[in-house]
């Protein structure tokens, strides 16, 4: 949400400090006068500094008190330079070769008329190598590894300071518009919104294999009641992972790349070995260029140093996403590892950079800047903690975590700071307190998130449910609101009316939540209670958010919708979630439900008997319990409801309901489970699948209501969980088996066609199948106790079970279109004389992604 705010907020102005002190130029060769791309330039005696681009040239910006610059590159004499403290220079550098440090070169060349070939390549072979030792470079080669992390992540407006400092939502807060770099981007400013540091302690076991983080110290720019910040640090995280060059596959911004020492690497990637040379100390290094065989797959340009000494380890990596990959929004992503040598003789990955230039365009000024830098120090190799330290949480936060001050973060952090870093708390902290930008952030909530503050007490909404209308209820107009955490965290209240002005019924809910904790009842993990009493419409089968279902843009359906419910339901239930991410809801509904519309309740009156008897209603009284397991979960709380941060790791839902007879009018006694399982599969270049399989029994004899009546969406948007080609009420089951699969290809198909490999168009395949039956003792036939089936308006039955074949559909898709859309033509496969079905249709969805 905040991004979205802050995407107009393009301009500022920049303000001058003297003690800054800022270096640029451009490094050649002294011979050649050719730019020297990857040339390490660093203040002696510190941490601070940079590497040349793919030009030659460097910039550093710091307030650090320096007076000179060295420059160090293999093959090259060190070359160091005198600087004005406090001033902004240029020192164009000319290094020399050094003919005793030049012991080999091996120049293959990269000529466009020579077809590359994997054959007789040197640096095929030394890639070879280096796969075959993958595993004894890593950590995880260690029995025991542990070492202190530190990690800053930063997220900033781009503009150029002439636009930022007259933006119409920043020029009246000076002091933010103040606080700008301008040595990150040339020509550009950045000015930064959010900020994050964490500084852990890491390990891990082998054998068993096991792994703790203790997270000692813990700071990130809050902006208060308007944005879940914990789960924003979350967010963060998620797009800049961790880059482990050793892995086959690294995920960034929500993609997978594949890895230029990836086991396959060979297969998609050209490799050019420039020249082997050795260093001072006789260690020898053999510097690779890579790029991708196709410059529109999800793949790195650049660079790569290896040892030369049998172990054949990566020394230092420094590569960037070409153009043409279809990332949205990305101008440019890069990516610097570098390595330092254990006493043992192994690497370790001592410093990590991820660094990337978002837009709407490539030629636009205005976008984002996200940085990520992780540095790694304090290695302690082979030495075991106690067994018990390494069970329990894999993550532990220190008590005094978030409380450490900054004298702590001074003496802690494995870098300083900027000037411009160190004031975005404070000055982020400031715009929240102020009332003009607290109103703006009311607004932007009310558009995103659908709630508008009342006071500083009450929010109305959700705005989208104000209005809808259905063939039950007519035009339908509806005003609610919620209780915010200023009114109390521990409690919350809710409440709706609607009015049909077709049915000419009023509907309504109250319901309630309490926190068993000192926090809100939204922030992870939850403990609260949870009681409500609804008196609404919903359509039989249609489990959407329990208080939404008359959401405007659900209105709109196909076919025959006129079989709908009038509900009368209590609820109760108690939530519990753990650290783990594993949860247990226990609770208990009392559920009133009446036909409505051209629904019947209907009952034969004797065996024989073709006379029907209607029934008013259907009373039922259910004890349930959840189990619900998600290891790794990561997700972004909203207002509303949690969104999911998908990730290669499972979700398991185990759900059982009991139905108790004779309790508050109950009139059936049953039992029901159902499994769910969902998982996202990364297949590399492929793509990716999110596979969702389930299964369910009832027990007991029950009517066709109380049957599972399987998902269906008549409505023209696609639904991932939902059969979009299956009309409402048309398949029950009391045993059934599920699985969906929603593969997209990530533009792997896209990417290798011309014409429309600049589109960054994405392909997506879906197939969906569901086998179920219902046993003899729940069909009506012969069962004077059940209800019949419902039918339409001319005789022709409506629902039917599955005994004969699965019900399967399948699309194909088009994903990506203004970055945000996708299109399916979905295809029914089963069961198509049956009356009032569609066999083709098209279904579309909003999905933003990179």
């Amino acid at each position: 949400m905040l991004l979205v705010l802050f995407a107009g907020m393009t301009a500022g102005a920049v303000m001058a400090q003297s003690t800054v002190t800022t270096i640029k130029g451009t490094v050649t060769d002294a011979t050649t006068k050719e730019a020297l791309i990857g040339v390490s330039v660093f203040v002696p005696g510190t941490n601070l500094g940079t590497s040349t681009d793919y030009e030659g040239n460097y910039l550093i910006r710091t307030n650090q008190p320096i007076g000179k610059l060295q420059f160090s590159y293999l093959g090259y004499r060190t070359a160091t330079v005198e600087v004005v403290p406090g001033q902004e220079q240029t020192q164009d550098v000319r290094l020399q070769t050094d003919a005793k440090q030049l012991s080999e070169v091996v120049v293959v060349g990269k000529k466009r008329k020579v077809k590359y070939s994997n054959k007789n390549n040197p640096a095929v072979d030394l890639i070879r190598e280096i796969v075959d030792h993958k595993s004894e470079n890593r950590p995880e080669a260690y029995a025991y590894v542990q070492y202190e992390q530190y990690d800053k992540t930063q997220m900033s407006l781009v503009n150029t300071p002439e636009k930022l400092k007259k933006n119409i939502f920043l020029r009246k807060y000076d002091f933010i518009t103040s606080n700008l770099d301008t040595t990150v981007i040339a020509g550009k400013a950045i000015l930064p919104f959010y900020m994050q540091e964490e500084i852990t302690e890491q390990y891990y076991r082998k054998n068993p294999e096991s792994r703790k983080t203790l997270v000692k110290a813990e700071k990130k720019v809050n902006f208060g009641e308007f944005v879940d910040n914990k789960g924003m640090m979350t967010y963060m995280q998620h797009m800049y992972q961790d880059v482990d060059i050793y892995d086959n596959n690294i995920t960034i911004l929500t993609n997978q790349f594949l890895s230029p020492i990836a086991d396959m690497a060979p297969t998609f990637y050209k490799f050019y070995l420039k020249d082997t040379v050795t260093t001072d100390s006789g260690q020898q290094l053999a510097k690779l260029l890579f790029e991708p065989r196709n410059p529109s797959a999800f793949m790195f340009t650049g660079e790569m140093f290896v040892t030369l000494d049998g172990t054949f380890a990566v020394q230092r990596v420094d590569m960037e996403v070409s153009k043409g990959v279809s990332i949205n929004w990305v101008r440019d992503l890069d990516i610097k590892l570098d390595f330092e040598k254990n006493s043992d003789g192994r690497y370790h990955l001592s410093k990590s950079e991820l660094k990337a230039d978002f837009g709407l365009t490539q030629n636009s000024d205005a976008g984002f800047y996200g940085e990520r830098i992780v540095s790694y120090k304090n290695y302690v190799i082979n030495e075991p903690q106690p067994v018990a330290f390494y069970e329990g949480e894999a993550v532990v936060k220190a008590a005094d975590a978030l409380a450490q001050d900054e004298s702590y973060w001074q003496a802690s952090r494995h870098d300083s700071l900027s000037e411009v870093e160190l004031n975005t708390y404070a000055n982020i902290d400031s715009l929240v307190n102020m009332k003009s930008f607290q109103r703006t952030m009311d607004w932007a909530t009310a558009l995103i998130a659908g709630y508008k503050r009342m006071g500083p007490n009450i929010e109305i909404g959700p705005l989208n449910t104000f209005y809808s209308f259905n063939p039950v209820e007519g035009f339908r107009l509806r005003f609610g609101g919620r209780t915010t955490t200023n009114f109390s965290k521990k409690y919350m209240l809710e409440t709706y009316a609607a009015y049909g002005f077709k049915d000419e019924k009023w509907k309504y809910y109250l319901g309630g939540s309490y926190s068993l904790t000192d926090r809100s009842i939204w922030e992870f993990p939850v403990r609260a209670i949870n009681a409500s009493y609804q008196k609404d419409t919903n359509i039989p089968g249609q489990e959407l958010q329990f208080v939404q279902e008359d959401n405007f843009l659900l209105s709109f359906k196909r076919g025959e919708n006129d079989k709908w419910l009038y509900s009368e339901t209590y609820n109760i239930d108690y939530l519990h979630e753990f650290e783990n991410h594993f949860s247990y809801r226990v609770g208990f509904r009392n559920w009133k439900q009446s036909p409505a519309g051209s629904l019947e309740y209907l009952q034969v009156a004797e065996e024989g008997d073709v006379e029907a008897l209607q029934m008013g209603s259907l009373t039922t009284s259910e004890a349930s319990l959840e189990l619900r397991w998600a290891p790794n979960e990561q997700f972004f709380q909203g207002k509303l409801y949690r969104t999911p941060i998908a990730n290669r790791y499972p979700v398991f839902t185990l759900r059982a309901t009991a139905g108790i007879k004779d309790l508050f009018d109950s009139q059936y006694e049953y039992q029901k489970v159902a499994l769910n399982i969902y998982k996202r599969f990364y297949l590399s270049q492929l793509g990716y699948s999110d596979v969702v399989t389930e299964g369910g029994y009832t027990f007991g004899q029950v009517p066709f209501p109380l049957l599972t009546i399987h998902r269906a969406n008549q409505t023209y948007s696609y639904q991932l969980q939902a059969y979009n080609l299956m009309n409402f009420l048309e398949f029950v089951s009391d045993q059934y088996a599920s699985v969906h699969i929603d593969h997209s290809f990530n533009g792997f198909i896209f990417n290798k066609i011309p014409l429309l490999k600049k589109t960054k168009l994405r392909e997506f395949v879906t197939f969906k199948a569901l086998y179920g039956s219902v046993r003899n003792e729940n069909m009506p036939q012969g069962n004077t106790d059940l209800l019949q089936f419902p039918t339409f308006e001319d005789g022709r039955q409506a629902t039917y079970t599955l005994e004969k074949k699965p019900y399967m559909e399948a699309s194909v898709g088009i994903g990506n279109i203004f970055n945000f859309f996708r299109i399916d033509v979905v295809k029914r496969l089963s069961y198509l004389d049956n009356p009032n079905v569609s066999e083709l249709g098209i279904r579309g969805r909003f999905k933003f992604d990179f």
